[in-house]
């Protein structure tokens, strides 16, 4: 098995070299569902940009996804397929021009649509699309009032109690929303026979939570001081400001697809032309991230180069392939640290910037699991002498400053969590809202902390890292997690992060979590899991294995004990035999990034994980009886 393994590795690090840019990075795609690709069909319309061979590219690749029945899946095994990417395709494809009302793909779509409740039934995010574009009327988000953002960090509520990622799409939707924005888009169709009620009541208005949420925050801006109008203006402002003051250098705003898109809407509502330079210069940046993928062109949320560099660098030190390949990653890496601050710095003042970032030109808004990332990449180079000890110092020092006060670590911000979250009336607005502690976090940074740090477990952040650990883990055994699918990643990060603070295979959290493990592991050795967890909140079975998951499990199961178990044993001879295996499961989305509505094809990942996995099962069959 171990020569087997060698080889499996050996064609990996080959097959990674070809697709390494000249500069250093990979670019593997961020590939997720339609919906960037319909709403950039639905902004190059509204603006009347021509990208022709852009708008066939996307064209072909929202036909493509189309099932027979008229649905759209969000994953393979979605039995019922998603009303609110039906409708978004629906409008994209009448609007580009190629696809008429009367066609028979056209009219199965909106039979599933219909058939689904209609219009009123899809997602808040494609509302917001079709008010905007005057097809809807403006949701109750409209009734949050503008003034609102002025409200002060001391007070209740305040727009700092959101996530970055929760304020960067909000401001913008309010500025339009006050406004009550509406632009016609030329030769556009008439959705209004997607739904039987146009006028039936929002559901985002009902609850008596958020009622009594909404009037606290109706209230302070009643309090606030000065005439109505001036306040408007005021929060008009502050809210351009706070757009304007984080666009990237390719003028999108915190590099993301759908808070640049909502944007340049909120420009427009505050009466900018659609030839202001801020305009063009956001589209074009938009544009820059569509990349080819199967069946057409991708417009990607956001790039991955700085998370798909950062794990393949470290992956392959770890397999042993420290080369010009490893050092021109790691030469890339240290060029993109950051340097200035951004909003993580309100909840934690005290500490200077030294994160990284996701994207490619992201720098202003790092993240815990990208410096984690990096940071093991580059610390052979450290250790070394042929990396300045500057970078990690920096790196590390912010770090060790955004652990949480629940002893956990989030994605973006420090104590971003606010309690009122579940009360907000928006469709698992915990993803979209809060950005709280959770297992993949805190595990990958323990684990970071631990094995590379070489932090001792009676640290005190670590004992409290592993104290949140144990006590979210969850009856059976497992862990869910934020940014994985979902309690096999969770798992997997909460046993790599404990072991590293010295918990062994007799100490009762990691012996339940290897029983979780081994009972759903699949008969072929494998591991497989459905996207269905993060909606049903508990593990649901794929049915098959994926390389991804396999590598998860097998690992976590790796370091639950001294020894290589049958089960250990069974996923690696799993991962050895499928290594680069391009069935269905390949595509399979890895990663979420809100539960039931975005969900994430690394297309990085079945190197990076089945990589960790055989390069520790190589140790580890090494250190028992050597080769």
């Amino acid at each position: 098995m171990r020569r087997k393994v060698r080889e499996v590795l050996n064609w990996m690090a080959g097959e990674l070299k070809e697709q390494q840019l000249p500069g250093g990075a990979w670019a593997h795609p961020f590939e997720t569902g339609i919906k960037t690709d319909c709403f950039m069909v639905v902004l190059l319309k509204a603006l009347k940009i021509n990208e022709p061979v852009l708008m066939r590219r996307l064209i072909e690749r929202i036909a493509g996804k189309r099932e027979s029945d008229g649905s759209y899946r969000l994953f393979h095994d979605q039995e019922e397929g998603d009303v609110s990417t039906a409708a978004e395709a629906y409008y994209a494809l009448l609007l580009s021009g190629k696809y008429k009302e009367e066609d028979p793909d056209i009219l199965a779509i909106k039979r599933f649509i219909l058939s689904k409740g209609g219009i009123r039934k899809t997602g808040l995010f494609t509302r917001i699309l079709l008010a905007l574009t005057s097809q809807a009327e403006w949701p109750a988000v409209q009734k949050i009032p503008i003034e609102s953002i002025l409200l002060p960090k001391s007070f209740p509520v305040s727009m700092y109690d959101l996530s970055v990622y929760g304020r960067a799409n909000l401001i913008p939707i309010l500025v339009a929303a006050s406004k009550k924005y509406q632009i016609r888009i030329e030769g556009a169709p008439d959705l209004s026979s997607l739904s039987s009620d146009r006028t039936a009541p929002s559901s985002l208005y009902r609850s008596r939570e958020w009622r009594g949420l909404f009037d606290m925050v109706s209230e302070g801006a009643e309090h606030l001081v000065g005439t109505p109008e001036r306040l408007k203006e005021a929060a008009l402002k502050k809210a351009e400001a706070f757009m304007l003051g984080r666009l990237e250098s390719d003028g999108t705003l915190y590099s993301y697809f759908s808070c640049t898109f909502l944007m340049i809407f909120a420009l427009l509502a505050l009466g900018y032309d659609k030839e202001h330079p801020v305009i063009k210069k956001a589209v074009a940046g938009l544009i820059a991230m569509a990349v080819p993928v199967e069946n057409g062109v991708h417009m990607q949320y956001t790039t991955a180069h700085v998370w798909n560099t950062s794990l393949l660098s470290g992956a392959l030190q770890k397999a042993g392939f420290r080369s010009s390949m490893t050092d021109r990653a790691n030469r890339y890496l240290l060029t993109r640290q950051h340097h200035l601050y951004g909003d993580w710095a309100v909840h934690n003042p005290y500490s200077a910037p030294g994160g990284w970032g996701f994207s490619d030109i992201n720098s202003l808004n790092p993240d815990i699991d990208d410096t984690s990332a990096v940071l093991r990449a580059i610390h052979h180079d450290t250790v070394s002498g042929k990396i300045s000890r500057g970078a990690w110092d920096r790196g590390l020092e912010w770090l060790l400053s955004m652990q949480n006060g629940d002893g956990g670590w989030a994605s973006f911000e420090r104590n971003a969590s606010p309690p009122f979250v579940h009360f907000i009336p928006v469709e698992n607005a915990e993803f979209i809202i809060s950005d709280a502690s959770s297992a993949d976090l805190t595990g990958r940074t323990m684990e970071f902390l631990c094995a590379y740090a070489k932090l001792p477990a009676s640290h005190d952040q670590i004992r409290k890292a592993a104290g949140w650990l144990i006590k979210h883990q969850e009856r059976d055994g497992s862990w869910n997690s934020r940014w994985g699918i979902c309690y096999v990643y969770g798992t997997w990060a909460a046993v790599t992060g404990l072991a590293s603070a010295g918990y062994g295979e007799n100490h009762e959290v990691i012996s339940r979590a290897k029983a979780w493990l081994e009972s759903v592991q699949n008969p072929d050795g494998g591991w497989g899991e459905s996207c269905k967890s993060d909606q049903e909140k508990r593990y649901i079975p794929l049915g098959t294995s994926t390389l991804t998951q396999t590598a998860w499990a097998t690992e976590a199961l790796l370091c639950c004990s001294e020894g290589i178990s049958s089960s250990a044993e069974r996923g690696i001879r799993y991962l050895a035999e499928h290594a680069g295996k391009k069935d269905w499961t390949a595509a399979y989305p890895k990663g979420q990034g809100f539960a039931g509505q975005f969900y994430i094809h690394y297309h990085s990942y079945d190197f990076v994980f089945p990589m960790l996995a055989l390069s520790r099962y190589l140790e580890r069959a090494n250190s028992l009886s050597p080769a």
